[in-house]
């Protein structure tokens, strides 16, 4: 019982710190040490030994996909495109339809490739001005948002560019557009159930007061057509996949084999270089159909990279935090317990990946964990029980992808900074949209993957 405590205190540490507005790039390692210190270990060796190999490991690894990732969506931002998009699906909709709207453009930029941080700046003030014509609460804004950006197109959608569906491809030799159907069934219930649970809320609560300034948009920047603006999302999803299933499957990948270059095979890698050639090319043409909306494109470039640095590092830092805390023997007693689960590789892998997500407060950190420690087993009882790699891949994402976003992650608290809301007064409703549904639907593709099978 008192391993336990080593384990569950800093754990609580880290959620009431980062609640209470402390940086998360600085209470990881913070809360590290102390973890460290209840378990008698050595600080000193916990922070170079274990917290920074494993944070470090998480930014040699993902680099480019943040990177990319942060100067797609800067630039789809700077050129107008991002809110061109997001004007339109709104037009279609009509303010009546505020939440759906809301959601809606939210999903098509995160799923198109644009950060869900970037997707928070420039959706707000929209569904400001949304909100308040259709006299709706305040408070429900970063759920909405949080429904949108972060959790059908995160981790249920097959293509979604999204890290969190970028991760398991190496581990499986799987590719973004892994077990589809259970994929799209998970996603239909996030997306319906919190959008019914976010309308049976407005209607119950009714509007709150409404600062004068909101939902001042203005007339906005020179926006390109929508035609302009979709074109860099599909090049996304079609590059990827040509890239994935046709070209870089018949090149000759035999030098990787070679120690030199890792001593890994081609299925471990091809998934990763397609989704960053997809992005480079949608940067591109982004670059090229926008160049002159951008006044000054070299700055929006360095703005874009230097996006990408602080959910990088936070990131890291929360892997950081969860290696030193999966290093406790307490988390051994943890694990070992999560490994008597029945149900298989699918629901082992499944439970451990969602302890992880809880503990680190990221999807992302979460699953690197799991996966370095677990992955290769989980896959070789999977093969051996003639599961398909595919529903692991679909199936880890979906588990990282609901207690991530308890109270200390770091895009919730992003988020309610740019909303100007507390915990108290905003995080329920994102509980409700981004841990509950989500957990749900992971149950849900795990009864369909263990009874039915992957598709």
């Amino acid at each position: 019982m008192l391993a336990l405590v080593t384990l569950l205190l800093p754990l609580g540490l880290q959620i009431w710190v980062v609640y209470r507005g402390w940086p998360v790039l600085l209470a990881a390692p913070v809360m590290a040490l102390l973890a460290a210190a209840f378990a008698f270990d050595p600080l000193a060796a916990t922070l170079t030994q274990r917290f920074m190999p494993a944070a470090g490991g998480f930014v040699t690894a993902f680099l480019p996909l943040f990177l990319l990732g942060a100067v797609f969506g800067k630039v789809m931002e700077a050129s107008g495109a991002a809110m061109a998009l997001a004007r339109a699906i709104v037009a279609r909709l009509g303010p009546g339809q505020a939440l759906t709207a809301v959601v809606l453009s939210c999903a098509a930029l995160t799923y198109g490739g644009v950060s869900l941080f970037v997707v928070a700046f420039a959706v707000y003030p929209l569904a400001m001005a949304l909100f308040r014509a259709a006299d709706l609460p305040r408070r429900l804004i970063p759920a909405a948002i949080a429904l949108g950006a972060f959790t059908f197109t995160m981790s249920a959608l097959p293509g979604s560019p999204a890290i969190q569906n970028a991760i398991p491809m190496p581990y499986f030799g799987t590719t973004v557009f892994a077990a589809p159907g259970l994929g799209v069934i998970a996603g239909l219930i996030m997306a319906v159930g919190g959008l019914v649970y976010l309308g049976l809320l407005a209607r119950r609560e009714g509007a709150t007061d409404w600062p004068d300034e909101a939902g001042d948009t203005g007339d906005g920047p020179d926006l390109p057509p929508l035609s302009v603006a979709v074109a860099p999302i599909l090049t996304v999803f079609a590059a990827n996949w040509v890239l994935a299933e046709t070209v870089l499957p018949r090149l000759d990948m035999t030098y990787l084999s070679d120690p030199a270059w890792g001593g890994t095979g081609p299925e471990r890698v091809i998934g990763l270089w397609a989704l960053i050639g997809a992005l480079t090319l949608a940067i591109l043409l982004a670059l090229a159909l926008g160049w002159r909306r951008l006044t000054d494109p070299k700055a929006v470039l360095g703005q874009g990279a230097q996006a990408a640095l602080l959910p990088l590092f936070n990131t890291a830092a929360l892997v950081g935090f969860g290696a030193v805390v999966a290093s406790l023997p307490a988390f051994g007693a943890v694990n070992a317990a999560l490994a008597e689960v029945p149900g298989g590789a699918l629901t082992g892998l499944a439970a451990s990946a969602s302890v992880l997500a809880g503990i680190t407060g990221s999807a992302s950190g979460g699953m690197s964990i799991a996966l370095d420690a677990l992955g290769a087993r989980y896959l070789d009882l999977a093969l051996a029980e003639g599961t398909d790699p595919a529903a692991l891949h679909r199936i880890v994402a979906l588990a990282t992808g609901g207690l991530d976003a308890l109270p200390h992650n770091g895009a919730v608290v992003t988020l309610l900074g740019i909303a100007g809301l507390t915990h108290r007064e905003a995080y329920g409703p994102i509980f409700v949209v981004a841990v509950a549904i989500p957990v749900l639907a992971l149950i849900v593709a795990l009864l369909i993957a263990t009874q039915v099978g992957t598709f």
